[in-house]
């Protein structure tokens, strides 16, 4: 468990720019590598963008319904009410979630994680959300050590073409001016999977943006270099499922999953 101070972040909000690699070796070898952009937010001081210039909103909101928990609560209620579960009390501790935001009015986040902080400040656990591309999503509580790095037994769907079977050894250290984020799947016949990711900060956002100002520009460049990003991340995931079938990898039927928390 990790007790080290944990840095706090002073902005409601940082912009990184992304690069997310998947690669798999078996049962064929196959990987991709695209460009990204994803946001850290204080779930207790959501940024709002401006309308201006140029319908800046539209590009970046964040909705409970996203996530795990009730659409009709916030998201960090909703994430004290899965830590409740695990027996975890933050005691209003910052919590500061990476994420794609909705742009457009649509969103895909494979991977969320939350770092999870007591009021001192120090890191109490990381929380991985999964999402797949058939609307389900998983959480796994992770005690991370002050490297950032955790193992969880698999339990939830993801491809298509592997079993939920086997481990994952996450590697999630709090991000800084840079992210590096990497998730390898273990199993029998070694690490099948691996998928990270590596960023750099683009602009910072307070919890009202004002137009025209560095953040706002910032994000208006990054949906310039990555237009229609979460749409364009599950173009790509489905493409790869697409190819790999094709290479006639056989494909694994998908068991009934069942929501961790309650949702009224």
């Amino acid at each position: 468990m990790v007790t080290a101070a944990a840095p706090v972040t002073t902005a409601a909000a940082t912009l990184y720019d992304t690069r997310i690699s998947h690669v798999r070796t078996t049962p064929v070898r196959n990987g991709f590598t695209y460009r990204s952009y994803q946001w850290l937010v204080d779930l207790d001081r959501l940024p709002t963008l401006p309308w201006l210039p140029l319908g800046l909103r539209r590009l970046a909101t964040f909705e409970a319904r996203d996530h795990l928990g009730d659409p009709g609560a916030t998201i960090r209620a909703n994430v004290d009410a899965y830590l409740a579960t695990e027996g975890v009390d933050l005691r209003g501790g910052q919590v500061l979630m990476l994420a794609n935001a909705r742009t457009f009015g649509y969103v895909f986040n494979p991977l969320s994680v939350y770092w999870c902080h007591d009021p001192s400040g120090s890191l109490v656990c990381v929380v991985a959300e999964v999402h797949n591309t058939y609307g389900e999503r998983h959480c796994y509580l992770l005690r991370t050590d002050d490297r950032g790095r955790a193992r969880t037994g698999k339990a939830f769907y993801v491809s298509p073409f592997y079993p939920v079977d086997g481990e994952y050894q996450m590697s999630l250290p709090e991000p800084t001016d840079e992210l590096n984020l990497t998730i390898t799947l273990h199993r029998a016949e070694g690490r099948p999977f691996v998928a990270t990711v590596r960023g750099t900060v683009r602009g910072k956002v307070g919890d009202k943006a004002r137009a025209g100002s560095f953040s706002g520009w910032a994000v208006l460049r990054a949906a310039a270099r990555v237009p229609w990003v979460t749409v364009a991340v599950a173009l790509r995931i489905r493409i790869q499922g697409v190819r790999l079938w094709l290479r006639r990898v056989p494909v694994v039927p998908r068991p009934t999953h069942t929501l961790q928390e309650k949702v009224q």
